[in-house]
């Protein structure tokens, strides 16, 4: 099993720094990041963040993936990237079983490969770049017990056997063994399509009693302003929503308190790092690409770079809307 060592990002950014005035790019260096549904607006802020790396070193970026959530329409962008043998992959996994393969062969074609947002651990991919899954799930639990008054019932949205999704339920989890009076009483697999949050928030808040559910938290970014729609509509005002990331909807909802909050990560950082990490290893590659560096006291490369989490709701949303705007 591989053990994951933490870094800030301070330590790599340290080294990077150096290099940034070098007039050592071209526009001939083509790093690609495929993502895992680029109809979301949390992708196409990180194609943002890809892109802003790239003008900054006059280097070539390929922003591809599926329009929605489809592995293998996702391995087969991976594969045509692959066969154009450009000089660094930045790749979400949507899929361990489906994607693992083809960054293996990306690898043993040596071409460098970094995994965002959704990891491949048991792959030969270098190394991580994203979210703490685990220890956001254990924020938004904190967050829910707090809403909840310790007691209740709650419903998950997620997509099952998606590496990130499942720690974050983990994270969950983890929290509200602590409490007893809380219950799962279903977690429901989206398979990418929101609207599946829609039509069972309409069925479960039907239910009363012993039954009703008390909240509904959201382990992806698209089913949290769906699942706020139905309970604005139904007029729900006591059922707490807990979503996750921070698209102008999501932002919107908790301003009007359909959404009492959501965990906020950082795409754009995500991929603008991972561009500038790729152009570093292709400017000084290791002696051996195909190596599990995980356990090497003397590994130039982290196994995992945490970007950070935070949570968002009525105090703080004004902050991020803000965020969004100078960005754009």
């Amino acid at each position: 099993m591989k053990t994951i060592h933490r870094v800030g990002l301070a330590g790599l950014g340290i080294a990077m720094a150096f290099l940034v005035g070098c007039d050592r790019h071209s526009n001939k260096e083509v790093y690609y990041l495929i993502s895992a549904n680029m109809n979301l607006p949390y992708w196409q802020t990180a194609a943002s963040g890809f892109n802003r790396a790239a003008a900054e070193y006059k280097v070539t970026a390929r922003v591809e993936g599926p329009e929605n959530l489809d592995p293998q329409a996702e391995l087969a962008e991976l594969q045509k990237a692959v066969a154009a043998k450009p000089d660094g992959i930045l790749i979400s996994v949507s899929d361990v079983s489906v994607l693992q393969p083809g960054i293996n062969a990306a690898i043993e074609a040596g071409i460098p490969v970094i995994t965002m947002d959704s990891d491949a651990a048991g792959s030969k991919r270098l190394f991580f770049i994203g979210t703490n899954n685990l220890e956001a799930g254990r924020l938004g639990g904190h967050r829910l017990i707090e809403k909840l008054g310790g007691k209740g019932n709650v419903v998950f949205f997620t997509l099952a056997g998606q590496p990130n999704t499942e720690e974050r339920l983990k994270g969950f989890k983890d929290v509200l063994s602590t409490r007893p009076d809380i219950h799962i009483a279903d977690v429901v697999d989206i398979k990418g399509d929101a609207r599946v949050a829609f039509d069972r928030t309409q069925e479960l808040l039907a239910l009363t009693g012993p039954k009703k559910i008390d909240a509904f938290v959201c382990l992806e970014a698209s089913s949290g302003k769906q699942v706020s729609e139905v309970v604005k509509r139904q007029n729900a005002t006591d059922r707490v929503v807990i979503a996750w990331d921070t698209d102008q909807g999501t932002l919107d909802a908790i301003k009007a308190g359909t959404i009492d909050s959501t965990i906020a990560q950082k795409p754009w950082t995500m991929a603008y790092y991972g561009l500038k990490s790729l152009d570093l290893i292709f400017h000084n590659p290791p002696a051996q690409l195909n190596k599990d560096y995980s356990d090497d006291p003397f590994s130039p490369f982290p196994t995992f770079i945490d970007t950070g989490t935070s949570l968002v709701d009525k105090n703080n949303v004004d902050m991020f809307i803000a965020s969004a705007a100078q960005a754009k």
